[in-house]
This record gives structure tokens, C-alpha cells and sequence, in this order.
């Protein structure tokens, strides 16, 4: 048992114990012990107390709980620096006259990443994952990230870890050179050990500031990062934080150290201060407030060892992914035996695939496939803790599964359906068990997607609602409570932007001006392009069973344009070809459109097309908010940020209409209303009343 010679409790957050010859100062800052005041204020302190403790020889930092400092508190962003700062903890750190060594696991990611960088060696335990994610929210790391990672690890690995701010896996990190020995046991007691080895050693440790042997190849060659940095700047479309990251990585090469430091740290106190970062942050903390219903305080959610999937389409082969990629067996059920054949080969396509290209180990391929059985037998379903039907969307094809589910599946199994817009309280009317069904809608495709609108009927019970969203956490999901009307919250908002998109067709725009409006928005695909890559005959097929239409989606789908599958939908691509090319027969075929209607094509905008698309859908989640299918206005931006590619760094569409105020966005859609003669343009009376009141979205 390793001896303990003194224990100091400086605070709840930071202590420091003597194991012998070395300091070890632990972090205990639950549940991730984010790199706040009070703790880094303990740090310095414990730093300065090993140093001056002359039978101290080295410092180990190590973290309770499941991972080691997972970043800077986010509250603290936007107010004013308390010191010390975490670039002051750094200084401590680096000064040490003592090697400092950082024990880290879980995910050590942004500020605390960065800490451990300024230690003087880092050694971790199995399974850690480390980061800097600040891109994600619209930031660059501010404490040195950008100039002590690159002379670690090389500037093309540095740049791939900020500019996407994923993770890197501890045996990469160990073969890259980010830490120093992978441990394993109790990881304070092989700190320490590790601590020791260096002390004997006489390892006279080198601060990651003033190493220069990873950064010698890129200095003097200027284009070689301009090459290197250019794809990552083509796919920001239009955000401000990749731009500054690759700004201040260039100062890694360009500049002296200590005014790379004081360049980075510029650049993030920019964005921090920038509209973009407060929107990425306001996605971050409505993500974390989505799954916060407090009448579920008290709901157990139930255990779920085996998993069941009715229809082995796309749709329910990637949900049947989702649960073995989560380590749950599952059972995927279809009509006939050839059916299942072919969605099962392209389950084991895609995770052949994925060995081949390196992004998964094949025998963890294999694994996962395995997990995965067929049958067409509906018996099949009888273990699992969970069924999902995803079959046609066909109110009177998903009744007749649920009444057979109804029969067949286990006591307290969740009956879920993965409707993309029926009404599921009818579905779990004329069962017996309403209480156990609840709509899981996945968006397609659903293991890549990370949405899961979580439906909650009338009779849905609360554990049957607290388990749905315990098993999207588990698979992997940003679970997002939702109410039953046609279409939830994310489809009927796009209900009136296709809609509208249809309209501008109409009225003189073309499909690439609105797809290049909405992608210079920062959509990653315009409408027209996204329902090319979905099928057009999906959308047609669901029109048709609600007897409405959409003019021109409906002319190309009469003509066997149904998108990509066949080669021509609103744009034209060619073979074995995902780019969307102008199709002059679209053209044509909308303008005869217009000249039977007796429209007169004028010019629109791209201002206009994107206010005409975008105000369509806020005025609709003014309706949602005030029915109570959304419960907040920051669960509908998750909703469409994570569903539909709404840009992160505009909000989602609630906060963006807040950013430019109710009162235009009002006046807008009475004009539009006025044009076009549509009342559904209205100002929805809960926006004007905010509008009156000189309120946002926000007030709610």
C-alpha cells in the first residue's frame, strides 16, 4: 500500500499528499472537474507548497473521478478573468524547478489538456481520450494549445486535432509523442513510480514551449502549411473560429514563442467576445438543458440488455448499427427472407467498409457484427427490453405491428416507432399496454445522425419516457423531448420551408440560387440538394397518403426523377457522381410551371430567399412553443443544429430570430403574407406579441 506521510486539505476541490519524495496533488472537481476559479487557485498554491517542501523531488497531478481536468469552466466564459488564470497555472507548472507530471485518464480535453501540456511529462491509463474541442464552440484554445501542441506532436497532427477537435486515442497519442508512457493499475501509485524513474534518471525534462525538432520541417516553408491548412478553411463556411486557429498555429512557425502565446490569446479573447462563440455556447448549454424534464426526477429508467428492430431498410439497419455499435445485442425483423438478405449485407457492408478504411479495427468490426441477428419470424422480439418498428410510414402497416408487438413483446419492454410524423397516441390506442409506447424518430442516417426526437404520448409513462432517452444517450444521441402533432417539431418546421422553397421556384428562383442561399447561411446543403440525397419519391409518397402537393417536386417525381438513386432529381448527376449539376430540363419544366399558373418570374434575392425559408420556420416554432410540442425555444435549435445542418454558430433557428430581432422577422412575414396571399405567413400571435413587448424567443 503506497505510504502517505502528510495530507494537506486545501479545499474540496484540490489536496496535496506526500507519498514519500513525491507530492501528489489530487483534483476532485465533480463530475468533470472543470478547470475553474477555486480550483486553479488550489493548484498554484499546492505547486508553490511542493516546491518550497525541500523533500519533495517531483510533483504528480492526478484527478478523482471519471476523468482528469475535462476542460475550463464555460460559465466563467464571457466575465471577467479571475487569476490566477489558466495560462497562470501553466507559468507555475513550467517554472517548477521540480519535473511535474500530469496522470491522466477519461478525457482530458481544452484548458485541461492544455494544463497538461505545460506539465513537464504526462503519462495515462487505458482508454483515455484526449482534446481540445474548443472549435466546437466557436473558440480556439486560449492557454497555449495551439503553440505547445504542434511542438509535440507535429503541426499537421496539431492541426487536425484543433481545427476538428476530436479526440485522439491514448495509443496514438503515445506514438505521436503527446504523452510519455501508457500506465497501467492504480494511476497515482504509477505516477508516482514514473515520477521516480525520471528523478533517478537525472531526465532533465524539456518544456513543451521550447522544443522546435517537430516544427523544424514546416519553418521557411510557408506554402506547405497554406496547402495544409486550405481544406480545413474551405469547409468552415463562414465561421470565424478555424480561421483564428489556423492564424495562430501559424504563429508556431512565424513568430517567437512568447508572441505566439500572446497571439493566440488575442484571437480567443476576439471570440470569445464574437456573436459566433455565444451561439455555439448557447447550443452547448440547450443541448445539456434538453434532457432536463423534472417530472422525471423520480421515473427509473429500465435496464436494456437485448434490442429488437421491425424493417431492415436503411432506416432500421442503421438503427440495428446504433445498438451494436452501443455494445446491445439486437434483432432486426423483416416481412420476407430477401428483404432481410439485403438489409443485413448492407449493415455488413458498412462495417466492412469501415475496417477497410482503417476507421474501425476489423476484429471490432466483427464483433459488432455479430451482434447483429435476422429473422423473419416476429417471435424474435420476445427477449428484448426494447422494440423500435421503422417500417413504411403507414398508419394502418405500424397499427398491425403494434398489435402484434402488443402480444408478443415481454412485460415492461418500450414499444417504440420511429415515425418521422403519424400520430403516435393513435398507435398506442387499441393495445393493451399505451403506457409502454413512445416515439423514437431517428434521422436518417441514423447511426452517423446524432438527433433523436424522443415523442412522448398521452399515455406514455414516465418510465417508459426516461428509458427512450436513457437508451439515445447510450447509443450515442442527443435525446430531445417532444410532443404528438404531424410531423413533432423538426419535420413540421421543414413542412413550411419546403413550402416555401416550392414557392420561390415558382417565382423565379431557381434550385441552385436557393440551395447556394441557404449554403452560404452555413447549411451544408441547400433544400434541393438534401432532397435529391434523401429521394424525392419518399417526400412524394407522403404527400400523396395526405393528399397535398408540392408543384415541382411532384411534376419530377411523375417523370421518375426521384434524386440521386436515379441519377436526376432537381439537379442532374452523373455516373457515380454525389455532385449536384444544373439541369436545363428542371429549368424548363419550371417554367412551363409557372406560364400554366400565369406567373411572371421576377429576381429574388439571396437575402430574400434566406429570409423567406428561415422566417417560414421560426414564425412555425412561435406555434410550436406556444402549443407545448417544444417545451423551449433552445430545444428546437438543438433540433434542427444537430437534425437538419442549421449552422451552430447562428444558434438554431429560435436564438438566430432573437440575435436579429422579432420586430423584423414580424414586419417580414406580414409583407410576405400580403404578397403571396398565404395567412399561414401570418405573424404567429405568440411572436407578435414578443415582437410588442421588445422580447425575444428567450423570455420564455
Amino acid at each position: 500500500m503506497t505510504k502517505i506521510d502528510r495530507e494537506d486539505v486545501v479545499s474540496e476541490l484540490v489536496s496535496l499528499r506526500n507519498d514519500g519524495d513525491v507530492a501528489v496533488i489530487t483534483i476532485d472537481n465533480p463530475p468533470v472537474n472543470a478547470l475553474n476559479f477555486a480550483l486553479r487557485a488550489g493548484l498554484v498554491d499546492l505547486v508553490a507548497r511542493a516546491q518550497a517542501d525541500a523533500g519533495i523531488t517531483a510533483i504528480v497531478i492526478v484527478c478523482a473521478g471519471r476523468t482528469f481536468i475535462a476542460g475550463a469552466d464555460i460559465g466563467e466564459f464571457g466575465k471577467p478573468a479571475r487569476e490566477p488564470t489558466t495560462i497562470d497555472v501553466i507559468e507555475a507548472i513550467e517554472a517548477s524547478a521540480k519535473p511535474v507530471i500530469a496522470a491522466l485518464h477519461g478525457t482530458p480535453l481544452g484548458g485541461g489538456l492544455e494544463v497538461a501540456l505545460g506539465c513537464h511529462f504526462r503519462v495515462a491509463a487505458p482508454g483515455t481520450r484526449l482534446g481540445l474541442p474548443e472549435i466546437k464552440l466557436g473558440l480556439i484554445p486560449g492557454a497555449g494549445g495551439t503553440q505547445r501542441l504542434p511542438r509535440l506532436i507535429g503541426l499537421d497532427k496539431a492541426m487536425a486535432m484543433i481545427l476538428t477537435g476530436d479526440p485522439m486515442p491514448v495509443a496514438e497519442a503515445l506514438e505521436a509523442g503527446l504523452i510519455d508512457a501508457i500506465v497501467e493499475g492504480d494511476l497515482a501509485a504509477a505516477a508516482v513510480a514514473f515520477a521516480r524513474g525520471i528523478v533517478a534518471q537525472g531526465r532533465m525534462p524539456v518544456l513543451a514551449k521550447n522544443r522546435d525538432d517537430r516544427l523544424a520541417p514546416w519553418r521557411g516553408d510557408i506554402q506547405k502549411f497554406d496547402a495544409a491548412a486550405a481544406g480545413y478553411l474551405r469547409r468552415a463556411r463562414g465561421r470565424d473560429a478555424p480561421a483564428a486557429a489556423i492564424e495562430a498555429l501559424r504563429g508556431a512557425i512565424t513568430l517567437p514563442v512568447e508572441q505566439a502565446l500572446e497571439r493566440e490569446r488575442a484571437l480567443f479573447l476576439d471570440l470569445v467576445a464574437g456573436e459566433q462563440s455565444k451561439a455555439q455556447r448557447h447550443i452547448f448549454f440547450a443541448e445539456r438543458e434538453a434532457a432536463k424534464l423534472p417530472e422525471l426526477a423520480d421515473a427509473k429508467a429500465r435496464d436494456i440488455a437485448r434490442a429488437a428492430v421491425i424493417g431492415a431498410g436503411t432506416m432500421g439497419g442503421g438503427i440495428a448499427v446504433c445498438f451494436a455499435n452501443a455494445g446491445v445485442p439486437v434483432t432486426v425483423v423483416e416481412a420476407n427472407g430477401e428483404a432481410l438478405a439485403r438489409g443485413l449485407d448492407a449493415v455488413a457492408k458498412h462495417y466492412h467498409s469501415a475496417a477497410a478504411r482503417g476507421s474501425l479495427a476489423a476484429d471490432e468490426a466483427d464483433a459488432r457484427l455479430a451482434r447483429i441477428a435476422g429473422t423473419t419470424d416476429l417471435a424474435g422480439i420476445a427477449d428484448a427490453d426494447i422494440v423500435i418498428e421503422a417500417v413504411f410510414e403507414d398508419m394502418a402497416l405500424k397499427q398491425q405491428v403494434f398489435g402484434a408487438l402488443d402480444r408478443i413483446a415481454k412485460p415492461g419492454a418500450v414499444l417504440a416507432t420511429n415515425t418521422s410524423y403519424l400520430d403516435v397516441d393513435a398507435l398506442a390506442r387499441g393495445i393493451r399496454r399505451p403506457d409502454a409506447v413512445v416515439g423514437m424518430h431517428f434521422f436518417s442516417p441514423a447511426h452517423v445522425m446524432r438527433l433523436l426526437e424522443v415523442v412522448r404520448g398521452a399515455a406514455t409513462a414516465p418510465a417508459t419516457l426516461a428509458t427512450a432517452i436513457a437508451v439515445g444517450r447510450k447509443i450515442g444521441k442527443i435525446p430531445v423531448v417532444v410532443g404528438v402533432c404531424h410531423g413533432f417539431v423538426g419535420n413540421r418546421m421543414h413542412r413550411v420551408r419546403s413550402v416555401e422553397a416550392e414557392r420561390l421556384l415558382l417565382e423565379g428562383a431557381l434550385p441552385r440560387d436557393v440551395d447556394a442561399a441557404m449554403t452560404d447561411f452555413g447549411f451544408p446543403m441547400g433544400p434541393f440538394a438534401t432532397a435529391d440525397l434523401a429521394g424525392l419519391d419518399v417526400g412524394w409518397r407522403m404527400r400523396k397518403a395526405q393528399g397535398v402537393s408540392a408543384p415541382i417536386a411532384d411534376l419530377l417525381c411523375e417523370s421518375g426523377r426521384f434524386g440521386q438513386k436515379t441519377g436526376r432529381g432537381f439537379y442532374l448527376y452523373t455516373a457515380g457522381s454525389r455532385t449536384p449539376q444544373p439541369d436545363p430540363e428542371v429549368a424548363r419544366l419550371i417554367a412551363a410551371e409557372r406560364a400554366r399558373r400565369g406567373v411572371a418570374p421576377g429576381t429574388i434575392g439571396s437575402d430574400e430567399i434566406v429570409e423567406r425559408l428561415l422566417f417560414a420556420m421560426i414564425n412555425e416554432g412561435a406555434r410550436i412553443l406556444s402549443e407545448g410540442i417544444a417545451r423551449r425555444p433552445g430545444d428546437i435549435d438543438v433540433i434542427w443544429v444537430y437534425g437538419y445542418g442549421f449552422p451552430a454558430h447562428r444558434g438554431g433557428p429560435m436564438y438566430y430570430a432573437d440575435s436579429i430581432g422579432l420586430a423584423r422577422i414580424r414586419d417580414r412575414l406580414a409583407a410576405f403574407a400580403d404578397r403571396t396571399g398565404d395567412e399561414s405567413l401570418r405573424p404567429a400571435p405568440p411572436l407578435a406579441r414578443l415582437a410588442a413587448e421588445g422580447k425575444g424567443f428567450a423570455s420564455i
